[in-house]
């Protein structure tokens, strides 16, 4: 089929002739401003469009007047041209021409104003501009390629529209290369804080200063409001040494929310990978949002933050086949997704309808020059990889020695920043936790349910624990990874806050407009006695011990901690468990929750537990544990023990269970510091007790410790004022001794030597 009948196509002439387009260079790809070779500044634009027969430069002036120039220049399938006198504010898109054939895979329409895919900076927001029909509000029509409200759905997408889409999406920026300041991101200006040292602390750009009472209303929401003071006193009062920022990438909403007049908040729905998303500037979308994202990373670096993205390259905004035309489907649709045997339908590992060919070159170079760029140019420190696991599948299967895997190994910028996979997709064979190769970390989904279960007392054993604990080796201890290949984490943006963990047995997403069909049913969560907010003073007691005992547990263990922004101060979703079209208090940080000294109680305790895990090395081991001496009269570098205070045997890691003792011993970590002295440090045991009775066991005697000081005790409530110490009576309990646990607590001590 070709294009529907009775429609207003768009002009086949520019509206103004075209200027002197000069040659130009192929490279670098996207809108570079510089100096042609007479000395004439201007502009170089370069599209990489293999199959495509033609491409036309689009101009915008502020009235959104449109002037096309044809790029007449190919050199190995780019496009280019070099435009003097454009310059940095210029707006601008690609229309390129093709054939349409849907059943073959090719969806070139010249109607549809196209996003160039290296644009630096985008001005307007897909979803902008909102079309009311019969049906309500929705995006409009002529964003999409094919007819979309076709009479015949089953083939709505085989019929082409040649509506303009111009007035309808966003436009690329020309961006000046010194429009921010001089390159400061030398290494040496960065944190740099190693792997084992880290605490990463999960973030939203808009979402973690919307409500916050010290940032400025104009700021709020912003990559400005994010870079004030006030802000950056929280993280840096709270001691986390990243910030793992959920998608910056310029992205657009969904036809499916606005037509339920939501938006797509948490952004994994990318379309510009190398531009900042225009809604969180302050001070303006044609270019400024590049500086003031740079200034926002240079004023978390000063704080000693290292900046981490999460990135989503394994697909696009532009959905499946019925999804708009916005940019690389426009461009070539062959070239840049991967399509089924019906090359009319796209292969869809992700959920998202569509999934990015990174097998192909062009799409790998797409990638990869993105990366490097928010390294390079934008001063970011690492990555996490959405869905990594599509991104490293070869033809079908994910393959370890993919190539994209193999590039990153090989980059010599990108093999040394942070990478963090979410080590999984929604493909067959995509649950690939453990496997990825040394350099990478990954998200431990293991350790967020082992820790979840034993909790709400789900577990019959202690084994599966005692692995989250020490770093995970049963997954990691292979090929030269290292315990910090283990992002531990109870909670994350998808699913329940921490709160909620303890608040809500099932999910209540019915905001979401999806029946409450959307998002997980697997929460491994416990109410502790009521469903949702209570007065029940029992009630809420216990979950506030609850969520000290997961925060202890999360921050004792060996790996790197990951907190969720708002979980250290009691943030909660009211049981929605999938908040990403939630833009509203739903989804923000509620900094009022500080003015209670409960809450205020829970964030003193998690920045001491913090302080207390970069004071002690024993806590941020570089090796696994060996569970041998580490030198000559040592003790086992790590040791379980029974509630007879004896060692655990084999069987006991059978029996059933809700109470596990950890030692770790401070004078056996197998590590030297720069000077080549061998590290030591305080001894430490930690009791984790699940059920609700006590407990009594027995501390373990000599050689182990004379003595042991308590550090933390989870099941006392801290004094209103946020103080977070042991309450008195209770600081020195005896080697041998026997003590009582209180029910769901840990008590944590540090080891007096006898």
């Amino acid at each position: 089929m070709s294009s529907a009948p009775e429609q207003e196509a768009v002009a086949d002439e520019p509206l103004a002739p075209p200027a002197d387009v000069r040659p130009g260079t192929p490279t670098p790809l996207g809108a570079r401003y510089r100096t042609g070779p007479d000395g004439a500044a201007g502009t170089n634009f370069a599209l990489w469009a293999g199959g495509a027969e033609a491409v036309e430069l689009c101009l915008f002036d502020d009235e959104g007047q449109e002037m096309r120039h044809p790029l007449t220049e190919l050199t190995h399938e780019i496009w280019h041209g070099f435009l003097p006198g454009v310059h940095p504010g210029q707006r601008y898109g690609y229309r390129v021409h093709g054939r349409w054939d849907p059943w073959t895979g090719a969806r070139w329409n010249p109607a549809k104003l196209l996003l160039d895919p290296y644009a630096r900076a985008v001005d307007g927001d897909f979803g902008s501009r909102i079309e009311t029909g019969p049906g309500g509000p929705a995006l409009p029509a002529p964003l999409y390629g094919h007819v979309r409200d076709w009479p015949e759905q089953q083939v709505a997408d085989t019929v082409r529209d040649d509506r303009d889409s111009a007035p309808y999406v966003p436009k690329g920026v020309v961006v000046g290369e010194d429009d921010d300041g001089p390159d400061e991101w030398r290494d040496d200006r960065r944190p740099k804080t190693p792997w084992p040292d880290s605490v990463l602390y999960e973030l939203h750009v808009r979402g973690f200063t919307m409500r916050h009472p010290g940032v400025p209303e104009r700021l709020r929401g912003t990559y400005a409001g994010l870079a004030h003071p006030a802000a950056l006193a929280h993280l840096t009062r709270l001691g986390v040494t990243a910030v793992e920022l959920l998608p910056v990438h310029q992205f657009a909403h969904e036809d499916h929310l606005v037509r339920r007049g939501l938006r797509n908040y948490w952004g994994y729905n990318s379309l510009g990978y190398f531009a900042p998303h225009a809604g969180y500037a302050a001070t303006g979308t044609r270019g400024q949002q590049v500086g003031e994202f740079k200034r926002m990373v240079r004023a978390l670096h000063d704080a000693g933050i290292e900046v981490i993205l999460d990135v989503v390259y394994n697909h696009t905004a532009e959905a499946g086949e019925r999804g708009p035309t916005l940019s690389l489907r426009g461009i070539d649709n062959r070239g840049y997704y991967r399509l089924q045997g019906d090359p009319r339908r796209y292969a869809d590992y992700t959920g998202c309808g569509n999934t990015l060919h990174v097998v192909q070159p062009h799409v790998l170079r797409l990638i990869t020059d993105s990366l490097r760029y928010w390294v390079t140019e934008m001063g970011v420190d690492g990555f996490r990889f959405d869905l990594a696991a599509a991104l490293a599948r070869s033809m079908h299967d994910v393959d370890m020695l993919s190539p994209f895997l193999a590039v990153i190994a090989q980059d010599p910028v990108l093999r040394r920043v942070k990478l963090i996979a979410e080590p999984w997709d929604v493909g067959s064979g995509g649950y690939q936790v453990g496997a990825f190769p040394p350099l990478w970390t990954e998200w431990n989904d293991r350790y967020r349910d082992t820790v979840r279960d034993f909790w709400r007392g789900a577990t019959a054993d202690v084994r599966d624990l005692g692995y989250r604990l020490s770093g995970s080796s049963d997954l990691y201890a292979w090929g030269g990874r290292r315990p910090y290949a283990s992002v531990n984490f109870i909670t994350a943006h998808d699913g329940f806050t921490l709160r909620d963990l303890v608040s809500y047995e099932h999910k209540h997403n019915e905001a979401n407009g999806e029946d409450n069909r959307d998002g997980t049913h697997d929460n491994r969560s416990a109410n502790c006695g009521a469903e949702g907010e209570t007065d029940d003073g029992d009630v809420t007691a216990l979950r506030r011990r609850q969520l000290r005992n997961l925060l202890t547990t999360l921050l004792l263990s060996t790996g790197v901690p990951m907190l969720v922004a708002g979980d250290e101060m009691g943030r909660t979703q009211h049981g929605n468990n999938n908040a990403y079209c939630q833009d509203n208090p739903t989804g923000w940080v509620d900094w009022s929750l500080l003015a209670d000294p409960h809450w205020r109680a829970l964030a003193a305790l998690t920045a001491r537990l913090i302080a207390l895990r970069r004071t002690h090395p024993v806590l941020r081991r570089r090796a696994f544990f060996s569970g041998r001496p580490q030198h000559r009269g040592g003790l086992r570098d790590l040791a379980w023990f029974g509630a007879d205070g004896a060692e655990m045997t084999e069987a006991d890691w059978y029996a059933p269970g809700a109470t596990l003792t950890m030692y770790l011993s401070g004078n056996d970590i197998p590590q030297r510091d720069a000077r080549g002295v061998r590290v030591t440090d305080d001894s430490f045991l930690a009791v984790l007790h699940a059920d609700a009775a006590p407990r009594t066991v027995v501390l373990p005697g000599l050689p182990w410790a004379g003595a042991y000081e308590l550090l933390v005790d989870t099941s006392a409530e801290p004094p209103p004022d946020g103080a977070a110490e042991p309450p008195p009576g209770r600081a020195t309990c005896a080697a041998g001794g026997e003590l009582t646990v209180p029910g769901r607590a840990v008590l944590l001590f540090r080891a007096v030597p006898g």
